[in-house]
């Protein structure tokens, strides 16, 4: 198995990264093949929920998405044919940080050997800083407050009177001050954090607004993965309205079909459906192939 670098620094953010990630009203692309053609990308500094049926392809999507974002630096020509016509310009992250909340870093790089090809777990490796939470996880220990100032870090914003915090979010919060800026943060997953004994998922719920308001002054994208169907579904819709936008990964059935495929559907994102034409309105059919991630192979009318 490869080994993945131990937290790499994040690059420097002066050094060869454009100043149109700064800039009002930038958007960052997915990297995923058609998708950033169709959408013209993300706005950045949205948080981007990847909600989904087990194994439909939200971990996939994210994993490409870093990959190919990632590309830009070590193979243009190569990122180039994998944004294909999308319009531009784009800003883009200048590293990745991948934060899991339960698994270790061995594992999910195992997991991405395993699924796409060899070259993509080491440009993974290269530009990203991992971040493992399992020890605080798994410690009996209370979520933090919200997340209110806009204009200090954010550990600074809590009231005094809810004391210290402690477990997991109090890591997350951490990571986020530290390394949020400027990247692009894979939170795997929020799932995770929802079920996790003694969690009250609305301190979860009013951790999201938080990061929903800090994440415009980053200026990176956030990725969020939740699994469709394991809380309440008045849990589930309340994280959908604290989110800047919801990216739906379902399997689809087809009558004509023996097989079952991924489907992508834009469930929520203001600023990417009213770039949508009507005619592309509906579901993206995705195919995984392991020489180039995820790709949107048509679309389908709902």
């Amino acid at each position: 198995m490869l080994n993945p670098a131990t937290n790499p620094p994040v690059p420097d953010p002066e050094a060869a990264r454009p100043a149109a990630m700064n800039a009002r009203g930038s958007s960052i692309p997915t990297g995923v093949p058609d998708f950033d053609s169709i959408t013209g990308g993300l706005p950045a500094g949205s948080v981007v929920l990847l909600w989904g049926e087990a194994g439909a392809g939200a971990a996939e999507f994210a994993v490409t998405s870093a990959v190919h974002l990632m590309l830009r630096y070590d193979d243009p020509e190569r990122h180039r044919r994998f944004l294909g016509g999308a319009p531009g310009p784009f800003a883009y992250p200048r590293g990745v940080v991948y934060i899991s909340v339960t698994r270790s870093e061995p594992q999910v790089f195992s997991e991405i050997e395993a699924a796409f090809d060899p070259s993509y777990a080491r440009t993974l490796a290269d530009h990203t800083r991992f971040e493992d939470l399992s020890t605080d996880y798994f410690q009996d220990t209370a979520v933090p407050g919200a997340w209110a100032s806009l204009d200090r870090p954010l550990l600074q914003s809590a009231p005094s009177s809810r004391g210290a915090l402690r477990g997991p979010v109090r890591r997350l919060v951490e990571i986020l001050d530290r390394d949020g800026s400027q990247n692009l943060i894979l939170l795997d997953s929020l799932t995770d954090l929802l079920v996790r004994p003694g969690t009250d998922p609305l301190e979860i719920l009013t951790f999201l607004k938080g990061l929903r308001r800090q994440a415009k002054q980053w200026g990176g994208l956030v990725y969020l993965f939740l699994t469709r169907g394991v809380v309440a579904p008045s849990t589930e819709q309340a994280v959908v309205d604290s989110v800047d936008g919801v990216l739906s990964f379902r399997w689809s059935v087809s009558p004509t079909l023996t097989q079952r495929r991924r489907a992508l559907l834009v469930e929520k994102f203001l600023p990417v459906l009213a770039r949508i034409p009507e005619e592309r309105q509906g579901r993206f059919v995705l195919r995984l192939d392991p020489g180039t991630g995820l790709v949107t192979t048509q679309h389908e009318r709902i």
